[in-house]
């Protein structure tokens, strides 16, 4: 550990939380906690201004979510050493927080053991994840100036459902059909080769071509969906079941979505399985209603993920959205995931 002051900014909403990471902090010399913030647009102000040495970042933060905070943070603040402290042991959460420049991953229930030895291995440039979580190489597409390797730990089989536990809720942005199906395909065959299980509420040429695709991946769809494993709704029908007078019911979305998921999961092999959700359904409500009733559905997805071991991908046609990736948009649909691929 470095003999001079280390400034350290604690980025963390829940309360209790967030005076155990001070409390650890203060109890080593070196470590001097300047500022303390509850959300990610703060967290974005604070280390612009104060430059800090170190930053502890959670994920499931109010307004902007730590991923997206940590990535604009690197660029504000480019000297600032980010360690994400958060309960989410999703890989991809994981790997999507260390590719966009964080060197270590300490999970909440680990950081008694964990968070000081994790402090000092950032501080030196080194990287450091929890056991508890299992991540696989991300060298290929990280951001600039991050550190060259990242070590692979034994998997754990997924905890019992915990409130605080956020899946992965992201979206991908496209151009034509190809650049969505080639995402897509990863995201269902990696569930279905897992043995879990997952849901597709897509147009039904996004339901053909996904299905022609993971064929060609080897597996035996027609086991699968025999198996209950694999689950394919029209997006249109679907709306159907929770959109009234052109209104979005949040009771209807969230038991509607609710019944499919717990229907998946418990088709799915394993101890702990989880389930893998695809949907279109915003983009058409995008065309239908507009941005606010879109956010309201993405904001429902993440309720979503905190009731249930799912992770959500979502699909836009930029196509459907004016001014592309520079509109304001764009920028609002982000804000509700925690990750974005575009073209």
């Amino acid at each position: 550990m470095p003999a001079s002051s280390i400034r350290v900014l604690v980025v963390e909403d829940y309360a209790a939380f967030r005076v155990f990471l001070v409390s650890t902090m203060q109890s080593r010399a070196q470590l001097q906690v300047i500022c303390e913030v509850a959300d990610g647009s703060q967290a974005v102000q604070k280390a612009r201004e104060l430059q800090p040495d170190l930053i502890l970042l959670d994920i499931g933060l109010p307004g902007l979510n730590g991923i997206e905070a940590g990535r604009q943070i690197r660029k504000l603040s480019p000297n600032s050493k980010i360690l994400f402290v958060s309960e989410n042991r999703y890989s991809e959460v994981v790997e999507e927080a260390l590719r966009i420049g964080a060197l270590g991953y300490v999970v909440k229930s680990d950081a008694a053991r964990d968070l000081l030895p994790a402090v000092e291995a950032v501080l030196e440039g080194k990287e450091f994840v929890s056991a508890s979580v299992s991540v696989h190489p991300v060298n290929e597409g990280r951001d600039e100036d991050t550190a060259d390797r990242v070590s692979e730990k034994k998997a754990r089989p997924l905890p019992p459902h915990n409130a605080e536990i956020v899946g992965p809720h992201r979206v991908v942005f496209y151009s034509d059909d190809r650049q969505l199906l080639d995402r897509l395909s990863r995201f269902i065959a990696d569930a279905l080769n897992d043995g879990n299980a997952a849901i597709v509420i897509a147009t039904e040429s996004h339901r053909d071509g996904l299905v022609r695709r993971l064929q060609a991946y080897g597996l035996e769809m027609g086991a699968v969906i025999e198996q209950g494993r694999y689950i394919a709704l029209d997006a249109a029908d679907a709306l159907s079941q929770f959109v009234v007078n052109g209104m979005l019911d949040s009771v209807r979305f969230l038991e509607s979505y609710g019944n499919l998921i717990l229907k998946a999961a418990n088709a799915a092999k394993g101890e702990h399985p989880r389930v893998a959700l695809f949907g279109e359904a915003a983009d058409l409500l995008w065309r239908r209603g507009g941005l606010e009733i879109v956010i309201q559905d993405e904001t429902l997805g993440n309720q979503l993920i905190k009731r249930f071991d799912v992770a959500i991908l979502c699909g836009y046609s930029l196509s459907n959205i004016d001014g592309g990736l520079d509109s304001e948009a764009f920028q609002r649909i982000c804000a509700e995931h925690s990750g974005v691929y575009r073209p």
